[in-house]
């Protein structure tokens, strides 16, 4: 059973995570970079024209990714990171899981957050990939190295 962690991180805060989770579980890593890279003023929320505001208003939003993975049939388990944008997966997220057939295998989301939870991440992002097996996410913010292991060798 091959595992792969693939994380969209903005601030570095889900690098680290990704990292941590990967190690954790002997999984292969893969960044999900946007093509066009998020600038400081791109990710300020506070702003509602700035793109991470505009992206995340637009259902439809699916920022193009700098680079595929190209052997994905290769994993069994795939964890998918991200930081919690408005209570949801950021839309390159949704990007991620259109552009490769899932049916069949594991997903299991993980995110970061300054203080919320998963939020509706679960219920915007099964029905774009119904044919994966969805596990329950985890907030992986503020958990031990053997709380970490524990929950990611359960896949």
């Amino acid at each position: 059973m091959k595992k792969l962690v693939a994380y969209f991180s903005a601030s570095g805060v889900t690098k680290s995570a990704a990292e941590r989770l990967a190690k954790a579980a002997g999984a292969d890593l893969f960044e999900i970079k946007p093509a066009v890279p998020y600038t400081r003023a791109d990710l300020d929320w506070t702003n509602k024209k700035s793109r991470s505001s505009v992206e995340m208003n637009n259902p439809a939003s699916r920022p193009e990714i700098a680079e595929q993975i190209s052997n994905i049939e290769d994993y069994d388990t795939i964890f998918i990171g991200f930081p919690i944008w408005w209570y949801v997966a950021p839309t390159i997220i949704n990007t991620f899981v259109e552009s490769y057939d899932l049916s069949g295998k594991t997903i299991v989301p993980f995110a970061t957050s300054g203080g919320s939870g998963l939020g509706k991440t679960a219920e915007v992002l099964i029905p774009l990939c119904p044919y994966a097996n969805w596990e329950r996410g985890k907030m992986l913010n503020h958990v031990s190295e053997q709380e970490l292991e524990t929950w990611a060798n359960r896949f």
